[in-house]
């Protein structure tokens, strides 16, 4: 699955760079409509991101990608890998990249299982 976002002046922080909080806050919220999308119906949360690391700085107008691929099933959890590049250039450089991993939970926030 692919998904852009454009880095706006809000998005920055004091030396004019690209926040990592919004990164990780897209990163999360875009993981969590891949498995929305692959398990319609079902209730996920974020229970992990894999290691976090920013590869390159981000300016305001930059046009993010995001690679999202699921990479694995569990008995209540999944993981998404999700790639973040430069949405605008044929640079396929990694600006940053993580798993992230949901658990799916009933209405009492216990996990249950994925596939019933």
């Amino acid at each position: 699955m692919e998904n852009y976002k454009l880095v706006m002046p809000e998005n920055l922080n004091h030396f004019g760079f690209l926040f990592g909080g919004y990164m990780l806050k897209w990163v999360d919220e875009i993981a969590w409509i891949a498995a929305s999308l692959e398990y319609p119906g079902y209730r996920f949360v974020t229970i992990a991101m894999d290691r976090i690391e920013f590869r390159k700085s981000v300016r305001e107008g930059t046009i993010l990608k995001f690679t999202t691929q699921q990479t694995r099933v569990g008995n209540t959890s999944v993981n998404f890998s999700v790639v973040v590049s430069n949405g605008a250039t044929n640079d396929s450089e990694t600006i940053f990249s993580t798993t992230v991993t949901m658990v799916r939970v009933n209405e009492q926030g216990d996990k249950i299982p994925i596939v019933e």
